[in-house]
């Protein structure tokens, strides 16, 4: 898309998502304004609005950038399109872009109303709903059941194979999900939900978890790969993802039934043009729908793919989001990102004998990262810390829970287990009133293990 000079209005982009995970993608608001775009965004309270300000009136900072600001009080699209109406008449928006799962649903009811690329207001709808998922795909479903608030009480699990999973329809990051062994736990867990939450009790699949990116254009996928996924599953109830590795060390059937899937999910729910993110587990060879997320990933999985491809996916979804013709290359080199266990108490200080610690959630910035040839020896890139000081570590139930992560990358073929040991044991996680974590022994074997190694 060129931009119109004889407009009167401004050329812009339209970005929604709060500062805590707008930091992690400000080669976004970076790359709009290098085009010629005006970065506009949308947040909500969660953005702490004296942070914000500060970084805007740093010169330094990429939030500088930033050429207007509108605040609701919730992500909802019924209060997302009053609050933008000022913008559109003092821009011209060209694109709209999500950054985050909150705003997923008001972006694709924006694009369509502005008839701009995006994943479509269907599509943004069935992702922010695990259920509506569910009967899109049946056949790329577990087996599951609804149980909406009014039938908690007397839900009946005749008929149903323990364990099974429950899950909230509309939460993410795995916020709520927990695996239920036999039919007496069911209901105490059923009762530790808000009453007005429906959810999902599923059979639980057995098999490695793993997700799949993909760059859409008009319908058609132009690229996607497999990231392999370690969660803490094994040691309770939770299913906190602890480790990613990019791409997934897999046996080419087990990348093409992941594939065909994901696909055909995007298919089936109409997305159009931009980023997905799906998260499937392979079950003796079958690939099963856990979630569909019309927007870019999680943690570190952007960066993982930069270093793993060589290209940032940032300027890929700026062309996505504006209907210019794009391409993004195959991996060349293997990126990891692994999770750490830590003792319990108040976060003091986390330090590092390699690569520098970056307190991402206290900068409200990322650390850069720089690909290097994919010959080039195992490279340890970032200690990222997501608490800040003083945050009371426990354990990690969900993603909000984790504190500390290192990425690294190396050549496609190299193994990666000595690695994760060697760039894990750099660091130090230091806090008052300390309580070892339990089953912290041989934790980066583990992770590396869990996260889609079959080779």
């Amino acid at each position: 898309m060129t931009i119109d000079k004889n407009s009167s209005r401004p050329p812009a982009i339209l970005f929604m998502g709060d500062m805590v995970i707008v930091a992690r993608q400000l080669r976004l608001i970076t790359e709009a304004h290098r085009r010629g775009y005006a970065p506009l965004l949308v947040v909500t309270p969660d953005t702490d609005p004296d942070e914000l300000a500060a970084c805007r009136a740093d010169g330094a900072h990429p939030l500088s950038l930033l050429a207007d600001v509108v605040n609701v009080a919730e992500p909802k699209v019924d209060l997302v399109v009053p609050a933008i109406q000022p913008l559109l008449r003092r821009y011209d928006v060209r694109g709209v872009l999500c950054i985050g799962d909150f705003f997923v649903e008001p972006v694709g009811m924006v694009g369509a109303c502005l008839n701009l690329p995006g994943a479509g207001a269907g599509a943004s709808r069935t992702s922010r709903n695990k259920l509506l998922q569910r009967t899109t795909v049946p056949h790329l479903s577990p087996d599951f059941r609804v149980v909406t608030p009014e039938e908690r009480a007397g839900f009946s699990s005749d008929g149903i194979s323990f364990p099974v999973v429950v899950k909230p329809v509309g939460r993410f990051s795995s916020l709520g999900v927990r695996q239920v062994k036999d039919p007496e736990e069911l209901p105490a867990i059923l009762a530790t939900y808000p009453e007005d939450e429906t959810v999902l009790v599923e059979s639980r699949v057995v098999g490695p978890e793993f997700s799949v990116e993909a760059l859409t254009q008009n319908g058609e996928v132009i690229w996607a790969g497999v990231t392999g996924k370690a969660t803490n599953e094994s040691t309770g109830i939770f299913f906190t993802e602890m480790g990613h590795t990019s791409p997934a060390r897999l046996p080419e059937e087990d990348v093409k039934a992941l594939l065909d899937a994901n696909a055909e999910v995007l298919r089936r729910i109409g997305f159009g043009d931009g980023i997905t993110h799906a998260e499937f587990r392979l079950s003796e060879g079958r690939a099963v729908l856990m979630e569909v997320a019309t927007r870019l990933p999680g943690d570190g999985i952007t960066f993982l793919w930069h270093l793993a491809t060589g290209q940032p996916l940032e300027p890929v979804m700026i062309d996505l989001a504006l209907g210019v013709p794009t391409s993004y290359p195959a991996p060349r080199r293997r990126a990891y990102q692994v999770y750490l266990e830590h003792p319990y108490g108040s976060l003091l200080d986390v330090t590092s004998t390699g690569a520098p610690p970056s307190w991402v959630s206290v900068d409200n910035n990322w650390p850069i990262f720089e690909p290097v040839a994919a010959d080039a020896p195992p490279r340890d890139h970032a200690v990222l810390v997501t608490q800040h000081p003083g945050t009371v570590l426990g354990p990690q139930t969900d993603s909000e829970a984790r504190a500390v992560s290192v990425i690294f990358d190396a050549p496609l073929d190299a193994p990666a287990e000595a690695l994760a040991e060697k760039y894990t044991a750099t660091v130090t996680i230091r806090v008052a009133d300390e309580t070892p974590a339990d089953g912290d022994e041989g934790q980066a074997d583990r992770v590396l293990a869990d996260a889609g190694s079959r080779s």
